[in-house]
């Protein structure tokens, strides 16, 4: 029997993501630079018991039925091999749901590397691909752990130039931002003329941090560009911006800050939004 695998299923920031129409089939057109950082779920994945696939999680509010995107991806990957055998996954969540980060479709692409090593490599690179557009637009993105920029829907995959390093802080309210929804305001929103001309801009280096969806999200979670704004306004800020569809609001840390300042600036955010606040560090994954 073979030992079980554990991966990290990493977390991702969009340091741009603009919206460049409808797409025939539904979906928007997306350009995207994503970047994988350090935060990231665990996932062990193991031969199970019989035929059947198994999820447990620690977290109560997720469900680990056939809607999660794990067992809807060890689902695909056993139709396309055509293996019945029983798959038990476990997961370990560290990164918030309904934030932006892309925990769901990292985990699903986690869930995919796993069983291909754990089955002794049934499927190529390519067939991979395949499984994980089917089962949501950034899963792709998230069987190479490296930035990338992402076009179509997010399968079209170009590698990214090196990113200068950066400390990330990460700051969620309690409530969750759908990704669906945050898409169709932002297509009613452009259709009714309500879309502004972006006059906030801020730069990495030479990249534009941009984010279309953030008109549409503000417009309803009026906390965020209060965050937003109070976050541009620190000393130890050097930009700061939403990510994905929300509620993830993200600082860049200013290089060379020295260290003691970092943790200054966690209580600060508490003190300020109050204790209810999700609030961590991280980096760009490999740091």
């Amino acid at each position: 029997m073979t030992d079980p695998i554990t991966l990290a299923a990493h977390a991702k920031i969009n340091i741009s993501l603009r919206i460049l129409g409808k797409r025939p089939d539904g979906f928007h057109a997306l350009e995207t630079l994503m970047v994988p950082i350090a935060l990231a779920d665990e996932i062990e994945i193991s031969h199970g018991s019989g035929k059947a696939i198994t999820l447990t999680c620690n977290d109560p509010e997720l469900s680990t039925g056939p809607e999660n995107l794990c067992t809807k991806a060890a689902e695909a990957f056993r139709a396309e091999t055509g293996l019945d055998h029983g798959i038990a996954i476990t997961l370990l969540k560290k990164i918030p749901h309904g934030a932006g980060l892309g925990g769901g479709s990292s985990d699903a692409a986690s869930v995919l590397k796993g069983l291909n090593q754990l089955f002794d490599h049934p499927l190529v690179a390519e067939e991979m691909a395949q499984i994980a557009a089917t089962l949501g637009s950034d899963v792709p993105f998230f069987l190479e752990n490296r930035p990338a920029w992402c076009r179509g829907r997010g399968e079209i995959i170009e590698p990214a130039p090196t990113l200068p390093e950066r400390n990330l802080f990460l700051i969620k309210p309690a409530f969750p931002v759908p990704t669906a929804w945050a898409y169709k305001k932002y297509a009613e929103m452009k259709e009714s003329g309500e879309l502004p001309t972006h006059a906030d801009r801020q730069f990495l280096r030479d990249l534009e941090i941009i984010n279309d969806l953030e008109t549409p999200v503000f417009n309803k979670y009026l906390l965020l560009p209060v965050i937003k704004k109070w976050l541009q306004e620190q000393a130890e800020v050097e930009c700061a911006f939403m990510t994905g569809s929300g509620s993830t609001m993200v600082a860049f840390i200013k290089p060379r800050l020295p260290e003691d300042e970092i943790p200054s600036l966690k209580k600060k955010v508490l003190a300020e939004f109050g204790e209810t606040m999700w609030v961590t560090e991280t980096c760009f994954s490999g740091c």
